[in-house]
């Protein structure tokens, strides 16, 4: 594997596949932390030398439709603001630094030829550069032609991004210092039975909030009234309590309403909810159960949030919570996705030591998974 702080990009061709699949409405980015968090790896290979062609995803293409409202157009428009007439976009047409190719799964429209590793796409990609950067930890557990079909052709490395992802992420799964804790939430409890097992078999405590932890409540016998929970997962929920009772730490008490557009929240007890109620956060007496762990922990990793934080009268239990872990001397690592979101939206994004870019990315390489943009990095011989 090559080092991307030993390599000579001087005069090279560099490809880049990062990961620009930020939110846009009506035409404009709304959050652009993404492309931000790639611009240490693109202002490398410049500072070397090099001449980038940079390929992203954006959101999924079916139909023609798809193709004109997934446009990397407002990618270019942003990134044209840092790099001013070094960049260009699907085509050069002077002698740029930069190239910003149209969204990558724009090739998924006939024949799925992106997300099916085609193999002469991979091949058209790659006679585009002299070597290939994987930057684009978000979809490293997909086996795609910008990634692994590229990989698989021309020497490769890892961007400062994905090698950071690594760092942390490695060392949740060779914990070494305890306590570990796991922070998680999120509505399902189906959506991460492999990580659930994976996690519960190392940490030493998992604290379960947010609506899969009414599955749980549920599970012990607790009436929680209305509240959202899967049948179909109370057994399942009823035995991880039964073999892993002393690690899975539930609330105590819980914040309901009558529904979830309501200004008149309660304090409930978990023995005591009201008929006609339903849980969205937790209560403050959980979140002092759940700081109690966390200030005695020297790891934590969070993944989803404590209650339905995008409303402010539920969001309490979130920021409490995010803001414990952050004021902790432990190393505090955030899964992406919803956790991320609630951690930028109270301030607290920098005060992590690890706030991961993969979202599903992240969940799948602690759930041991195979994570094919990394591994053919990694094996790779040269």
């Amino acid at each position: 594997m090559l080092n991307i702080r030993e390599y000579d990009f001087k005069n090279k061709k560099v490809i880049i596949r990062v990961d620009f699949n930020v939110p846009i409405k009506n035409g404009t980015i709304t959050d652009t932390s993404r492309i931000d968090k790639s611009l240490e790896t693109i202002n490398f290979v410049l500072s070397k030398g090099g001449k980038i062609i940079l390929l992203s995803h954006l959101g999924r293409v079916k139909t023609e439709e798809d193709k004109q409202k997934n446009t990397l157009l407002p990618v270019f428009e942003y990134l044209k603001t840092i790099y001013k007439d070094k960049i260009a976009f699907i085509k050069l047409s002077n002698d740029e630094d930069i190239l910003l190719l149209e969204n990558t799964r724009w090739e998924d429209l006939e024949g799925k030829k992106e997300s099916s590793n085609n193999v002469d796409l991979s091949k058209y990609w790659a006679a585009m550069g002299d070597v290939f950067i994987n930057d684009a930890f978000g979809t490293s557990h997909r086996a795609h032609a910008s990634n692994v079909g590229i990989a698989k052709i021309l020497p490769s490395m890892f961007g400062f991004l994905v090698e950071k992802e690594i760092e942390f992420l490695s060392k949740l799964n060779k914990i070494e210092s305890r306590p570990y804790t796991i922070v998680m939430g999120g509505a399902k409890v189906s959506d991460k039975i492999k990580l659930i097992e994976n996690l519960l078999k190392k940490a030493d405590y998992i604290l379960i909030g947010g609506a899969m932890a009414n599955t749980f409540l549920k599970a012990k016998g607790y009436d929680i009234r209305e509240s959202m929970y899967e049948i179909d997962y109370i057994d399942y929920a009823a035995t991880l309590i039964k073999e892993y009772n002393k690690k899975i730490i539930l609330p105590v008490d819980v914040i309901c309403a009558s529904n979830i557009d309501s200004e008149e929240i309660i304090q409930c007890d978990i023995e005591n909810i009201d008929e006609g109620l339903s849980i969205f956060d937790i209560g403050y007496k959980t979140v002092n159960l759940f700081e109690e762990y966390i200030n005695r922990s020297s790891i934590i990793f969070m993944n989803g949030p404590m209650g339905v934080f995008e409303k402010e009268q539920f969001s309490k239990g979130t920021k409490d919570i995010l803001k414990s872990i952050s004021n902790s001397q432990s190393i505090s690592v955030i899964g992406g996705g919803d956790s991320a979101a609630a951690a930028k939206k109270f301030g607290l994004e920098s005060k992590f030591s690890h706030v991961s870019t993969g979202g599903g990315a992240s969940l799948e390489m602690l759930e041991g998974s195979d994570m094919p943009g990394i591994d053919v990095i990694l094996n790779e011989k040269q």
